[in-house]
């Protein structure tokens, strides 16, 4: 298995604040060390590398994670859905639908 984490830096140099969070999150659950590669996406430059891997991925949020198995390649865009699928994480729906909402704020609820 190989992981890459694909952050995003804004048009205006400044890093994501998801990005941020997302990366913390990694760096105390240990799981940082697990992350193969880390790929920036730079809004300035559309010929970034990550800002070409969003493109090829049909990706328009920030982070993401690729992960690349024999079986084949899966894109997460959702932290918790990703550590609860590769990692096996304790997350729980709960967070992982909060999680899902903070990803998409067109959602609505019902």
């Amino acid at each position: 298995m190989h992981i890459t984490f694909v952050k995003k830096i804004l048009a205006d140099g400044e890093p994501c604040a998801k990005c941020a969070d997302v990366e913390r999150r990694l760096h105390r659950s240990g799981q940082m060390t697990r992350i193969d590669r880390v790929i920036i996406a730079d809004e300035r430059d559309p010929a970034s590398e990550g800002m070409r891997l969003a493109d090829l991925h049909g990706v328009d949020t920030a982070p993401f994670f690729i992960v690349e198995r024999d079986s084949g390649t899966v894109i997460y865009t959702v932290y918790l859905k990703f550590a609860r699928d590769v990692f096996a994480s304790d997350s729980r729906p709960v967070d992982e639908a909060r999680e899902a909402l903070r990803a998409n704020p067109d959602l609505g609820l019902i």
